[in-house]
């Protein structure tokens, strides 16, 4: 089979398409035909083995998991011992991280039903490539959500609003029915507002942190605020998270800090997998309340060019690698 394959950490350049062994299912497991995947941050951040924490996850010297993709969209094309979820030629969606060895950029991957194994029925009316990045924004966005405890109380501002986190995120709040404040660039306002924001600011033309009103939660989907400059408009307990480390990794601590002290709240949540969450998420998608927005089309032999689009941090919610 074809696979974008990395063997050391570094720039784009260091993938190239090979053909590499078909994976063989074990008991308990599916191999899975892709017809797409993308590329995000995860992705990104993996290849070049940055943040350093990420090597003690993924390899301290070179990559343990040497092909990338933590998103897929495909069928099933055999079934291990015991399976009983799927049977060949099912459409299904997953989400695989280092847990399970990433391997979306693959033309095959194989994917274990266990608790912990985010794997769904793709909703009909979904292509494979408008189903391929439904998990990997909104699995992280639904862990933040739950962690600042969202409902229809809340006023929620949502920074990078039309990232792939950010996006999701702004569609499961508001189904929540929470007031949504979505922040994003001025050629983006009219898609945010499509997403079901209730109020949009373009970050070109106006600093949210200066806003003359205050949010019960702020949900930094992009890591380009602090606490520290959003502690004037957060509420007198309102809570800040951000889904980078911030400035010194100063987040994980603040979290820790502003649990004993003072009444705002710093969260930074550890996600975690699990297939109750991917059939939520894809009952989402069938029911119209969550579209995972799509920016760009890359085939596998231009994944390099995908990759340096992503890592512009211009991209307009996911990009999709068209594989099969």
């Amino acid at each position: 089979m074809k696979a974008a394959v990395y063997e050391k950490y570094g720039p784009p350049e260091a993938l190239a398409v090979k053909d590499v062994p078909v994976p063989v299912p074990q008991a308990g497991e599916v191999l899975v035909r892709v017809h797409a995947s993308t590329v995000n941050r995860t992705d990104c951040g993996f290849l070049r083995g940055r943040p350093l924490i990420v090597r003690l996850f993924s390899g301290l010297r070179k990559p343990k998991s040497t092909i990338l993709g933590c998103e897929f969209a495909g069928e099933v094309v055999e079934v291990g011992e015991g399976v009983k979820e799927f049977a060949v030629g099912s459409r299904v969606i997953g989400f695989k991280d280092d847990d399970f060895g990433f391997g979306g950029h693959a033309e095959f991957t194989v994917m274990p039903m266990t608790d912990k194994g985010m794997i769904a029925k793709i909703p009909e009316r979904f292509s494979y490539e408008e189903a391929a990045p439904g998990f990997e924004g909104s699995h992280y966005a639904l862990h933040y959500i739950r962690a600042a405890k969202i409902s229809k109380e809340h006023a929620v501002l949502v920074n990078g609003a039309t990232g792939a986190i950010g996006s999701a995120a702004v569609q499961i709040i508001k189904h929540l029915g929470a007031h949504v404040t979505a922040v994003c660039a001025g050629e983006h306002v009219e898609l945010a507002r499509s997403l079901g924001a209730d109020d949009v600011i373009d970050y070109e033309a106006a600093d949210f942190t200066q806003l003359d009103k205050q949010f019960d939660v702020i949900f930094d989907a992009v890591g380009k605020s602090t606490f520290g400059r959003c502690k004037k408009i957060l509420t007198q307990e309102g809570i800040y998270m951000s889904t980078e480390l911030g400035p010194y990794s100063q987040n994980p601590f603040l979290a820790l800090l502003t649990k004993f002290y003072g009444k705002q709240r710093v969260l930074f949540p550890i996600p975690e997998n699990s297939r109750q969450d991917a059939d939520y998420l894809a009952d989402l998608m069938d029911k119209g309340v969550y579209q995972p927005v799509v920016d760009k089309v890359y085939g596998l032999d231009d994944i390099v060019d995908a990759f340096h689009y992503v890592e512009t941090g211009m991209k307009v919610g996911n990009v999709v690698i068209k594989v099969g």
